[in-house]
Order: C-alpha cells, then structure tokens, then sequence
C-alpha cells in the first residue's frame, strides 16, 4: 500500500488557501515505472471494491470533481484513476460550453441533470464551478451570452457572490442527501503546461488535442489562478472539500487522486455486503432448486 500522505493537498475551510504557496510538483511517490503501475492497479482495485460496497449498500453517492489549467491532465488523470473500476457504477460528464437548452434555464440546472444516483459515483470533468472561474475571467459571456435580466447582473460582485454561495448551499444540499462532494484542483505549473501545449503542436499524434484558444487563454494565467484561489476559499468545507494536486507529474497526479478517492470513498459508513441470517438461510433453500 502506497504511503502517500493527502493530507497537506487537503482544503477545508479551517485554513486559507493561497494559489502561491500551493506546490506543483512533489518529490515521486514511486520507485520506478513498474512501481508506478503496481500502485495505480491496487488502488483502482480498491476503488472498484469500495465503489460496490456503495452500490450494495444503495444509500450514498459520490460527486468527483476535477478542474484545472488547460493542459493539467483531467482526462488521462480520470481515465487511469478509474480504469479498474466498474463502468456501470460510473457515471462520467464532460462539461462544455452551455447549449441553447442549457443558457434557457439557470446556471446549475445542467449540473443537477447529471448528478449520480445513490450507489455511484459522479466524475464531472469540468463542472459548475466555469460559472465562477471561465465566467470571471470572461465576464462578456455573463453579460452578453447568459440572457439572465440585467438588474441581476449589474452589479458583478454581488453576482459572484451569490454563486459561490449557491455552489455552497448545493453542496451542502447534497450531503446532507448522503452525497458527497470531493473536488480536485490539478495544480498545473505555467512552465509544464507550455510544454505540454508544444508537444500538442509538434507530436502529430496529439494534434488532435491542440486549440487556437488554448493559447489565448494562456494570456489570462494570472486571473484564472485568482480565480481558482478565491473559489477554492469560499467553497472549501469538510463535507465537500478541495485538493490541490501537484500536476507537473502525471504519475505522481493519478497516485495521488486515487489515495485521495479511497480515504474519502472510506469515510461513508458502508454496510458490509452480507445478507442478515434470516435472509441467508432463506437463499440456502434455493441452492436443492438450482441443482435440479
């Protein structure tokens, strides 16, 4: 078992957080490639189990929620983190910009369609939090593409506001519906995620992945990276906390989200996958049937 401790990536509330002081790269949690994947198989098993547990016990859900930097690594971090895990206890949303249907209704309303059932676990790649991160940076997309009235909006401190409120109050709905909310940070240095951009651009088979508007957004780094500090501090709570993962290093990164997932995923009080006695003698009676 990795022996990795979460605990200083983890934000509360009970501390401030500063964007600054926040590390992007950590010595390595592993001895060598094959270490690496040792450690990456055993905790997506164990993600996989406790995942069933959840599913059997039928009470709690899971709300994971990873945002980051352009370049950070979400997908590659999500597809390996929970690669051993079963797809139907899985439910997996990549939020893009707002459709027409989605800007004809208020700015949580497509976050809620895609919210887990009990018994699952939610990733949403990119989530509600674009509304006080992308929309704060780019506040012409509040004003001129969101249609909501301009009395409501005329004051955009109020309205920011209001949202980390309203991020606050929904969380805490959640979990006192016994779902939880856990949200990664994947704390991408500037450097790294040039490089990673040039590789986008210089490696044909990762052209696919480049955008023109990776590069404009790259002009706002310091404003996405306030952005992302004053969210982390209004929103942070014990019952949904955020972790700020070092991304410079996408082995360490995935190690370090799945120790993060477990020891969360560990904190529900799970009921133990066997029937009671009565229920157990009562199938012990069916096994004559099926060897007929």
């Amino acid at each position: 078992m990795s022996k990795i401790d979460t605990s200083p990536f983890r934000f509360d509330g009970s501390d401030k957080f500063s964007i600054k002081k926040a590390k992007t790269k950590v010595d390595d949690y592993y001895a060598d490639d094959a270490d690496y994947d040792a450690q990456l198989s055993a905790n997506a098993a164990e993600i996989d189990e406790l995942q069933t547990r959840m599913f059997s016990d039928n009470r709690y859900g899971v709300l994971a929620v990873f945002q980051a930097m352009d370049a950070a690594g979400k997908d590659g971090t999500i597809q390996h983190v929970f690669r051993g895990t079963n797809p139907l206890g899985l439910r997996v949303y990549s939020f893009k910009r707002p459709t027409e249907q989605e800007l004809d209704h208020d700015w949580l309303w497509r976050s809620y369609r895609e919210l887990p059932e009990r018994g699952m676990i939610g990733i949403f790649n990119r989530s509600y939090y674009e509304e006080v991160l992308v929309v704060k940076v780019h506040p012409e997309l509040l004003t001129q593409s969101q249609r909501v009235p301009a009395e409501f909006i005329d004051d955009l401190d109020k309205v920011w506001k209001h949202r980390y409120e309203a991020i606050a109050d929904m969380e805490k709905h959640l979990h006192w519906n016994g779902f939880r909310t856990i949200k990664f940070f994947l704390h991408v240095s500037k450097k790294e995620q040039a490089e990673r951009l040039l590789a986008r651009i210089e490696e044909p088979d990762k052209n696919w992945k480049f955008e023109e508007g990776d590069l404009h957004e790259r002009e706002f780094w310091d404003d996405y990276q306030e952005a992302f500090e004053k969210a982390i501090n209004k929103t942070a709570t014990d019952h949904a906390p955020w972790y700020v993962v070092p991304a410079d290093d996408k082995k360490n990164m995935r190690l370090l989200v799945g120790r993060i997932l477990i020891e969360e995923l560990k904190k529900l009080p799970l009921k133990e996958m066997k029937p009671d006695p009565e229920r157990f003698e009562a199938l012990k009676k069916l096994i004559p049937k099926l060897k007929e």
